[in-house]
């Protein structure tokens, strides 16, 4: 058993105060309250960036030249507010979609600490070990006296998978129907086949029932299950910038938050791609809105290879990974701002 869980973070330059205690295990509750002001800011920043990505996704080649086209277009036809179409249903999602995320996130961070790799501290960037955690992971047998004083990389990454396969309950449900809502192009609401998201969430369920509101649950699962780089680059970010510059912690959080989620997207842009893809495809049946195309996600994946080869797994990813910089830095300086400030 690991020696009791103590704050231990070094008071070195930029110093990256541990959050981490003797009463940690009671204290979960502090990433499920920070998640939720972490959603509403990300909301806000990256919407727009997330309308034209999925447009860009869904929609045939010659439709949009790029995103500056897609963005123009969508602004002309309609407005300002078509950036933010979509918006209800991630806005009301992604509060209780990163309070899970993140809330489980450091939940899971705790358990890998104290059962896995036997480390006294899980406080992302915190510590000054080198590697990765690999030969702490395979050491079965490690004692307290020799475990490491901060969970490492692999730990994070590890925590992140279980964290995006938790969330992926909450977030298949969300994503299917903002998706859908994206796609309608038309000005007039009339023309629309859902006036809302409600109105969207209803028809599905009366025409597919719950495993169609579950449309994309098991692409979504993959997905968020590659969290692994997302959070084992903030950790390995955080740590660095600890080490090599003076910043302040919020300042870390920021540059960490940013750098690692365009980590996160540069490996699982594709597999997002080909659940939008999923997401976006017709459900046929009473719904009335075509036959489907992809019964599974390789159906999917094949189709996006034969159309457009490699390229077409990254088309949309521009404004994708523009927008995942200030969307997620702005989310993590939030996030962790509220952990340090709740008691």
């Amino acid at each position: 058993m690991a020696s009791p869980i103590t704050q231990n973070a070094p008071a070195t330059q930029g110093s990256i105060p541990d959050i981490t205690d003797k009463k940690s295990p009671t204290r979960d509750y502090k990433g499920f309250v920070a998640g939720v002001f972490s959603g509403v800011s990300k909301l806000a920043v990256g919407h727009p960036f997330d309308t034209i990505k999925v447009r860009l996704q869904t929609t045939n080649k010659g439709r949009f030249s790029g995103p500056l086209e897609c963005v123009t277009q969508t602004i002309k036809n309609e407005g300002i507010k078509g950036l933010y179409k979509g918006a209800t249903p991630p806005l009301v999602g992604w509060m209780f979609m990163d309070s899970i995320m993140l809330g489980s996130l450091t939940v899971y961070r705790r358990l890998m600490a104290e059962h896995v790799f036997h480390a006294t501290s899980w406080t992302p960037g915190a510590g000054d070990a080198s590697g990765l955690g690999f030969k702490a992971f395979l050491d079965g047998t490690r004692t307290s006296s020799s475990s490491p004083t901060c969970l490492p990389p692999l730990g994070h990454g590890i925590a992140g998978i279980f964290a995006g396969v938790t969330v992926s309950l909450i977030a298949a449900p969300v994503e299917h129907v903002k998706a859908r809502l994206q796609i309608q192009y038309a000005a007039d609401k009339s023309q629309r086949r859902y006036s809302g998201p409600i109105d969207c969430l209803r028809k599905i369920y009366t025409h597919h029932g719950v495993r169609g509101v579950y449309h994309g649950l098991c692409a979504t699962m993959i997905f968020r299950g590659l969290f692994f780089f997302w959070w084992g680059s903030y950790d390995m970010i955080s740590r660095l910038m600890r080490q090599k510059t003076n910043m302040s912690a919020p300042a870390i959080n920021f540059w960490a938050g940013g750098l690692s989620a365009q980590v996160f997207w540069l490996t699982s842009y594709p597999s997002d791609l080909v659940k939008q893809r999923i997401m976006t495809d017709p459900l046929g049946g009473g719904l009335g809105d075509g036959e489907r195309k992809f019964p599974r996600w390789k159906n999917a994946a094949v189709a996006v290879w034969r159309e457009s080869g490699w390229r077409g797994y990254w088309r949309g990813f521009l404004p994708c990974f523009l927008r995942a910089f200030p969307a997620n830095a702005t989310a993590l300086l939030v996030f962790e701002g509220v952990m340090r400030t709740l008691p």
